[in-house]
């Protein structure tokens, strides 16, 4: 068994990196710059959200106040005329991306301490380079990729958006599983 205080290096460095490599990901290259796209008459329907009194918070629309609701003939036809989905709207300004970024910091930080967590309790000190591998890259695979799922299924997604996101995870547990391999303790 090994500690997470011995893993304190690994732990705060496969963090760094992430952060770097996720900053490379949707700075530098061009893969992400289509998940999202403009509404048509944007700026109308901006003013009609405002004029609604449309707040921070998640919204789906249509909205059934309750499962009976949901399969009335009301609600499948304004189902069936839409548009129908989910929304989040953030509170009016700009984005805060100093805010996101330190919440995302934090976010890769614990996948990081959670990984470590499970190869400590499960990996003596001298275990070689591909096990350790395999158990933190498992691990954090799933916390940054397979976390992902449940936006396309649940949350409407774009398919072709998730899979994107799940290849960061890939990424990102790649380079969590590499440097845990390569700084596990003797």
């Amino acid at each position: 068994m090994v500690s997470l205080t011995a893993l304190l290096l690994p732990i705060v460095l496969s963090t760094v990196l992430v952060f770097i490599v996720s900053a490379i990901i949707h700075m530098a290259l061009p893969y992400h710059r289509k998940d999202l796209g403009k509404l048509p008459n944007e700026d109308a329907v901006i003013e009609a959200l405002r004029a609604a009194g449309v707040s921070k918070g998640d919204y789906m629309f249509p909205h059934a106040d309750s499962m009976k609701h949901a399969g009335s003939p009301e609600m499948t036809a304004k189902f069936e005329r839409g548009p129908a989905g989910i929304m989040s709207v953030f509170p009016p300004g700009p984005p805060k991306m100093t805010t996101g970024l330190v919440l995302w910091f934090i976010y890769c930080l614990v996948i990081s301490v959670f990984a470590a967590y499970l190869a400590g309790r499960t990996l003596p000190s001298g275990t070689d380079y591909l096990a350790v591998f395999q158990v933190v890259g498992a691990a954090s695979f799933l916390a940054y990729g397979i976390g992902q799922l449940p936006d396309s299924i649940w949350r409407g997604q774009s398919w072709c958006t998730t899979a994107k996101n799940v290849f960061d995870g890939l990424v990102y547990g790649l380079v969590t599983a590499g440097t845990f391999g390569w700084l596990w303790p003797a």
